[in-house]
């Protein structure tokens, strides 16, 4: 398989490189808010994101009150512990994600969900503008019943806006979380140590819906 064609769709088992045992090593703490990086994380909800290129996904969600912590890594694919260059290459079968340690007193799911759907075009397949590929992908990965619920909930409720405001389909996968692996410790709150670096980030410019009431029948 080119690495082209790589690109542009999931790996098989057979394609997939193999990764390592041993996971990426990655600082002890956040670059920006201090907390712990790698948990455990007693006491606080856990969220899981993929909304493109990890670097400004991960900003959008550190700079929200109630986050602790956030970590960018890859998840949805086959190979343990890849290497940054190896999930670009479209066979590792990995999107980038973001990792959201958040407090629930201060902050609940539907928020994070907020943020996930304002922060990226989630009609853009394999891609988020300028950035193609499978690792680009858009997915909420639910570490419970009750966080799938509510993202299938939000998703069936900012499509009907997208469609309002004459937009495609959303094409996010909605999928139980998978294992996390660390993508490299430079690329941990990458923005923050690199203020000029790269965001391909933007939104739809469409409001999401959520925490507001469901809407009643029209009059």
């Amino acid at each position: 398989m080119s690495v082209a064609a790589s690109k542009l769709r999931l790996p098989t088992p057979a394609e997939a490189l193999p990764g390592r045992a041993e996971p990426m090593v990655v600082a002890a703490r956040h670059f920006v808010t201090g907390a712990p990086l790698q948990g455990p994380f007693p006491g606080l909800g856990l969220g899981l994101f993929a909304l493109g290129c990890f670097w400004g996904a991960e900003r959008s969600f550190w700079q929200t009150p109630g986050v602790v912590s956030t970590q960018v890594g890859y998840a949805g694919g086959l190979t343990p512990n890849p290497t940054y260059q190896e999930v670009c290459s479209g066979l590792t079968g990995h999107a980038e994600v973001v990792r959201v340690a958040y407090d629930p007193t201060r902050l609940d799911y539907a928020a994070l969900l907020k943020i996930f759907w304002e922060a990226h075009d989630p009609t853009q397949g394999l891609r988020q503008g300028a950035d193609v590929g499978t690792q680009y992908r858009s997915a909420v990965f639910a570490y419970d019943r009750e966080q799938r619920t509510a993202a299938e909930l939000s998703r069936q409720r900012y499509q009907a806006e997208l469609l309002r405001a004459g937009l495609g389909q959303i094409t996010t996968e909605i999928l139980d979380a998978p294992s996390f692996y660390f993508a490299e410790d430079t690329h941990q709150q990458y923005l923050a140590k690199n203020p000029e670096g790269y965001c391909g980030h933007g939104g739809t410019g469409v409001a999401c819906p959520i925490g507001l009431p469901p809407a009643g029948p029209h009059r």
